[in-house]
């Protein structure tokens, strides 16, 4: 293979799918025995394997098993594992200073991220960002900006939706299992309305919008709202892509009532869908965006970018953290901004949606079971059901998701109910990778 990382102390990984020993392997069951003593039961993993060393779209385990990487540590490795340019920003950085907390003695590196995000997030208003460390992070602090912006409390979300694990955050995630059952009480004054599912609900953008924006005035009361939380697609909730128009609709109707409008990019942005963040694909500007994941090419990095007069409503040392835009992480996203323009990746998001969602719908067409097909660019997933209905089928996707582990290629689940395959691969990957990953997704459906 021609694209093959050579470290002194990892060695070479070659952009291949290969398997020298059941899986798991004896090194990552050793490991797992060891796992099992030191680590609590509640930090579970999805797979049985062990990770020694990973590049572009590859993943190596301890054994010497290579996986084609369809996950991409749910979203962040989205130029690919150990970019070269991220690697040397990094380890440059080090080599200078680790940490100088922003709020005490501050570093170009933090004022050119949020330089960046005000170039690259929608809308061409004047913006500023605050940096932190995880997308939950993003989320508390937007609506804290937005609260503080407004001088309202109330805060909507959507149906499905998926915002972190913190307390507030786990108020605002819909799903209840794993990510919130047995943790309560939560925060609140936080208020679900119903989704545009266009799979289950069948209605058009406008139908969709004027069922929230009712749901939400009956319910709540625009007044009382500081703020509308969305994700342009919704990533645990099972990439669901709202109807279009739908998104537009909301906009028009927080701008109305004085009401932030929130975009949580932190899985469909920096790339994955072609466009720098996926709310272009829907012709929205956002009053604040979200940004994590794939920021900083795997070093803990999130952003909130808002309109200056939203952003600067809380006053001096209102917000911050001790860690929020680290230097090392810092240097390292702004390394992952100039590669996608320079390189030029946001084609690399259309190239992955041409290849891999032609291949299933291909499948589609042969095995019943997958319901529907959806999703932008790099960002897409398939619904399994019970054939011949709209029923979900988690235990189709368990089996196809350990079937493919066996051979060699990392799925990741998800979906409110469980039955959604989703793929996230990194724009690194090669269309030969992409096609033989079809191949053994091919042969997982035959043998359920």
């Amino acid at each position: 293979m021609t694209d093959i990382l050579t470290s002194p102390t990892v060695g070479p990984v070659t952009q291949e799918r290969r398997i020298v020993t059941a899986i798991p392997g004896p090194r990552s069951i050793a490991l797992q025995a060891r796992r099992a003593a030191a680590v609590p039961t509640g930090v579970s993993s999805a797979l049985p394997i062990f990770v020694e060393r990973a590049h572009g779209a590859i993943v190596v385990d301890v054994d010497g098993n290579q996986f084609i990487d369809l996950g991409s540590g749910i979203g962040v490795m989205t130029i690919g594992h150990t970019n070269p340019a991220v690697v040397a920003a990094a380890t440059a950085q080090l080599g200078a200073f680790t940490h100088a907390m922003v709020t005490i003695t501050p570093y170009e590196n933090y004022i050119r991220v949020a330089e960046l995000l005000a170039e690259h997030t929608p809308g061409d208003h004047a913006k500023k960002t605050m940096l932190i460390n995880s997308g939950a992070e993003a989320v508390e602090n937007a609506v804290k900006i937005a609260r503080n912006h407004t001088g309202r409390t109330g805060v909507a979300v959507l149906d499905h939706a998926y915002h972190g694990r913190t307390n507030l955050t786990m108020a605002m995630t819909f799903k209840a299992m794993p990510y919130k059952l047995g943790f309560g009480p939560f925060a609140s004054d936080i208020h679900h309305a119903p989704n545009s599912y266009p799979f289950h609900d069948g209605l058009n953008g406008a139908d969709a919008a004027a069922r929230t924006i009712s749901y939400l005035e009956k319910k709540v009361g625009a007044t009382d709202l500081a703020c509308l939380v969305v994700e342009p697609i919704q990533g645990e909730g099972g990439f669901v892509v709202p109807a279009e128009g739908y998104l537009p609709a909301l906009q028009t109707w927080c701008n109305a009532h004085g009401i932030v409008f929130i975009a949580d990019e932190i899985q469909s942005g920096m790339a994955r869908t072609g466009a720098w963040f996926a709310s272009e694909h829907f012709g929205i500007v956002p009053d604040m965006v979200l940004s994590a994941k794939g920021i900083a090419g795997g070093l803990p990095l999130a952003g909130v970018t808002g309109r200056a007069e939203i952003m600067d409503s809380p006053h001096a040392g209102g917000l911050g953290g001790t860690f929020g835009g680290n230097p090392v992480a810092a240097a390292a996203a702004v390394a992952v901004f100039d590669e996608i323009s320079t390189r030029g990746l946001l084609a690399e998001g259309p190239r992955i949606e041409g290849v891999l969602k032609t291949g299933l719908h291909e499948l589609q067409s042969r095995y019943d079971v997958i319901g529907d097909v959806r999703g932008i660019g790099a960002m897409l997933a398939i619904g399994l059901v019970v054939p011949g209905t709209h029923d979900p089928n988690a235990a189709a996707v368990s089996s196809v998701a350990a079937y493919a582990a066996q051979h060699g290629v990392i799925l990741l689940t998800a979906g409110t109910y469980g039955n959604v395959l989703r793929f996230l691969p990194s724009l690194a990957i090669s269309d030969e990778l992409l096609v033989e990953a079809l191949g053994v997704l091919d042969d997982a459906f035959a043998a359920l």
